[in-house]
């Protein structure tokens, strides 16, 4: 019997996950049918499932001309400033969602970003899959970046994620949601990450609004010259078409 009691015990050290062992660890690479012709993105019946089941989203109500912005911030290129004029002047909130090397290289930038009362969100410390590591890691990696981002702006709480490399698994939602955060994937976005690849403020600007939609979360990098040549004309060209820029502390509360 002691024995069987020192094997169960290996066993145990060695699955680290074993909390969740009757969860899916399976992991899934986020993807989505694209909107186009202002009609929603979908994702399909078991994604909805899926994200309705944590609380979740990646986009709201079709019926509502309503964009919620949200940026991913890995590392600084230089552009993030200009982002952040334009949001300032257009009146424009946005959820940027941090690494811990950009909280640790940009930290004036995202002091800014909450004292113009945009929000942080955690994309993790190291950006890792968290599919591969277990759930005392994957813990720290959130709440790392929580105490830090609380450290250099005093945002008393952080309860937006999106999954590093957009991979995630059931295990590593629920283990998000037992920690106090809500999955934010999203409804629109297109390779503007690749900083050796940039084509012209053209370019981001004609993939966002061949993609946008009525409840559309954008995605997009500030790491990204494209894009911050561009967000002024899309921002103005959206609110035009009728679109409202809302914050993520605004979307509509999951039932």
């Amino acid at each position: 019997m002691k024995r069987l009691l020192c094997i169960l015990s290996l066993l145990l050290l060695l699955i680290p996950n074993v909390t969740y062992a009757t969860v899916s660890n399976q992991p899934i690479h986020w993807g989505f049918k694209k909107g186009a012709n202002e009609q929603p993105a979908e994702a399909g019946a078991q994604l909805d499932q899926l994200i309705e089941k944590y609380g979740a989203f990646y986009k709201s109500n079709p019926d509502s001309k309503t964009l919620y912005l949200t940026f991913d911030n890995g590392y600084e290129q230089g552009y993030t400033p200009q982002v952040l004029d334009v949001l300032k002047k257009e009146k424009v909130p946005a959820t940027f969602f941090v690494t811990g090397h950009y909280l640790n290289s940009a930290s004036d930038l995202v002091k800014r970003m909450v004292k113009e009362g945009h929000i942080i969100g955690n994309h993790s410390w190291h950006h890792p899959d968290m599919t591969t590591i277990s759930d005392e890691k994957i813990r720290d990696e959130l709440e790392t970046v929580r105490v830090k981002t609380k450290e250099l702006t005093g945002q008393k709480k952080m309860k937006y994620l999106r999954p590093p490399r957009g991979i995630f698994s059931e295990r590593t939602m629920q283990i998000a949601k037992e920690a106090g955060y809500t999955h934010v994937f999203w409804s629109l976005a297109f390779v503007d990450w690749n900083i050796n690849q940039q084509k012209g403020w053209q370019y981001s600007y004609d993939n966002i609004m061949k993609q946008v939609h009525p409840g559309c979360v954008l995605l997009l990098h500030t790491v990204s010259k494209d894009n911050a040549e561009a967000l002024e004309k899309v921002i103005q060209d959206l609110k035009k078409k009728g679109y409202k820029f809302k914050s993520l502390d605004d979307f509509p509360k999951r039932k």
